[in-house]
């Protein structure tokens, strides 16, 4: 292997791996958020389930 063909499989190698890398942080971000949105719907719910709870007690 000559300088030339080390240098360009190491490009290609670096440019692969920082593809990958900015790839799993995006996901990361997209598993971030839908973490919230499922955290914020199982409050919602137990609110509601609260609310029926009490709404049942009452009567």
């Amino acid at each position: 292997m000559n300088l030339e063909e080390f240098e360009s499989q190491y490009r290609s190698t670096l440019d692969s791996s920082l593809n990958q890398l900015q790839t799993t942080v995006l996901l990361l971000a997209q598993l971030e958020a839908n973490i919230a949105s499922v955290s914020k719907d199982l409050q919602n719910l137990s609110q509601t389930v609260e609310e029926f709870i009490s709404e049942e007690k009452a009567k």
